[in-house]
């Protein structure tokens, strides 16, 4: 099983990034994907959720209205398109699948000027 993030970097306020989860390893259209993030001195938060068809997608409060997930199972891969981002969405940002709990090595959102 693999999940492989990618598509974070540095960026200015107000900015956009979009992130890619490559999946691998198990029936990707079976799971529910999740997008989670870390910042430093905190703990683990949800941000985005999307259910096996994607046509059921959940956010964060702080998230809601400049994130947008998506998935295509197809390509077994589950997006996160960040929009407007501050400095306080700056985190290692993390894919899962569920139920199982597979998780990648995540990737780095840095987001100043």
């Amino acid at each position: 099983v693999q999940l492989v993030e990618s598509g974070g970097g540095l960026v200015q306020p107000g900015g956009s990034l979009r992130l890619s989860c490559a999946a691998s390893g198990f029936t990707f259209s079976r799971h529910v994907m999740r997008w989670y993030r870390q910042a430093p001195g905190k703990e683990r938060e949800l941000v985005a959720a999307i259910s096996t068809g994607g046509g059921s997608t959940n956010y964060a409060d702080s998230v809601r209205g400049r994130f947008t997930i998506s998935r295509d199972n197809a390509k077994n891969t589950v997006y996160l398109q960040m929009n407007s981002l501050k400095p306080e969405d700056t985190a290692v940002y993390y894919c899962n699948a569920w139920p199982e709990g597979y998780w990648g090595q995540g990737t780095q959102v840095t987001v100043s000027s």
